[in-house]
């Protein structure tokens, strides 16, 4: 059956939606398969918890720069050119992962394949947000955003694959090289389809200051403060949690990789659910909702034993849960500037808070050493959720707002 907000889209709108899931689901593919093979690739190159936690934290911290100035960028230049651009650096990049001989030149090929994977993300989404009607906005990003779990499915297979292999090195940089392909797939597609009208705008270039200017500062304020709280949980959660399926279930690699599958499953029905909830219950009620739970739920699910059963079918709302909130957080960030100042605003909120995931990520791979990884992840996603809610408080609801005008 399908969709209605996807029958409401003219050729235009389907082709930039399906643009922004193919180059989401790549973009997904070739971040999470770092922290997928970090036991693999620690072993290999020899490093320590603080030293592979630290080649993920600069891709995240990377992501922010590069969501700030594509942002920016797509406010004055267009959203599609910068798009390609952006997909352009993230094969390049992807690609140099592939060759890297050691650990520098990985953590500088990340480092760049963050800038990419985070000027990317803030351009599409808000060119999806900008294809969508305003009754429908938060099922049709939920719906890109879902992207983000079959490029996860796909990464932890190419994982398993990985590990599977006698010569797993060579193995990891095909996985790498192959998505580079991919991506450069995506640009030739995204070349075909136009910005969606409501990305036009007659209103002079808006200046990176004036999100801080007094009409915006507080939707900023907000934005951010939203922005943080999800990606410091969800990172925290997609960094560690595969190290700790692996070792603590104290199971074989296929075992852990199962538990993941069930985790990555909750993650893509999250995403549905949470735009659906988003669209009908209005975005400060979803937003609350899943973030309240999220919180009550995370020590529940750390309290578990890995070895038994039960930490299985936990994995199914905690992945629900985590990106549920993804889903109602996207069309709000959009919604809360102007068409003029809407890449910018969402780029700089959005990768905020995954750059500040980025240094907390590395923190917890130092306090791992000192607490244990299950009690650090407790307490550090817990308080991250805390945010979340903290942020839902005080937004305005924005369900149903045109994108097409001032939009503030």
């Amino acid at each position: 059956m399908i969709p209605q907000w996807y029958r409401t889209l003219d050729i235009q709108g389907r082709g930039t939606f399906w643009t922004a899931f193919a180059g989401f689901v790549l973009n997904a593919l070739a971040i999470q398969l770092y922290p997928l093979l970090l036991p693999t690739i620690a072993a290999v190159w020899r490093l320590d918890a603080f030293e592979a936690g630290a080649i993920a934290s600069i891709t995240l911290i990377a992501s922010t720069a590069g969501g700030w100035i594509a942002g920016a960028l797509s406010d004055r230049w267009g959203r599609v050119r910068v798009l390609q651009a952006t997909i352009l650096l993230f094969a390049a990049a992807t690609l140099m992962c592939a060759v890297s001989r050691d650990a520098v030149q990985l953590t500088i090929a990340r480092a760049l394949q963050g800038a990419a994977f985070g000027g990317e993300w803030a351009v599409g989404i808000v060119l999806v947000a900008e294809a969508a009607a305003p009754a429908m906005r938060g099922r049709m990003v939920g719906a890109a955003q879902s992207a983000w779990a079959v490029g996860w499915a796909l990464a932890a297979g190419g994982a398993f694959a990985v590990v599977s292999f006698h010569d797993p090195v060579s193995s990891w940089r095909a996985a790498f090289s192959l998505a580079a392909v991919l991506a450069l797939g995506v640009l030739l597609l995204r070349h075909r389809f136009p910005a969606p009208p409501a990305a036009k705008h007659d209103e002079p270039p808006a200046i990176w200051r004036d999100l801080f200017a007094r009409r915006h500062a507080y939707a900023t304020f907000r934005g951010a403060l939203l922005a943080i709280g999800l990606h410091s949980g969800y990172w925290a959660l997609a960094t560690w949690l595969p190290t700790l399926l692996r070792f603590g279930a104290a199971t074989d690699p296929g075992e852990a990789g199962r538990r993941l599958a069930v985790l990555i499953g909750g993650s893509f029905l999250g995403y549905f659910g949470g735009s659906w909830l988003s669209d009908h219950l209005g975005r400060r009620k979803a937003l609350l909702g899943f973030a309240v739970t999220a919180a009550l739920f995370v020590p529940v699910y750390f309290a578990v034993p890995h070895a038994k059963a039960l930490a299985v079918v936990l994995g199914l709302p905690l992945g629900f849960l985590a990106t549920g909130m993804f889903s109602a957080s996207g069309p709000v960030l959009a919604e809360l500037y102007p068409t003029a100042l809407r890449g910018s605003g969402q780029g700089f909120c959005y990768n905020l808070g995954r750059g500040v995931a980025g240094v907390a990520t590395g923190f917890i791979g130092a306090g791992v050493v000192k607490i244990g990884l299950a009690p650090m992840l407790t307490v550090f996603v817990t308080g991250a959720y805390g945010l979340v809610a903290l942020a839902a408080l005080l937004l305005h609801e924005t369900r149903g707002r045109s994108l097409a005008g001032d939009g503030s």
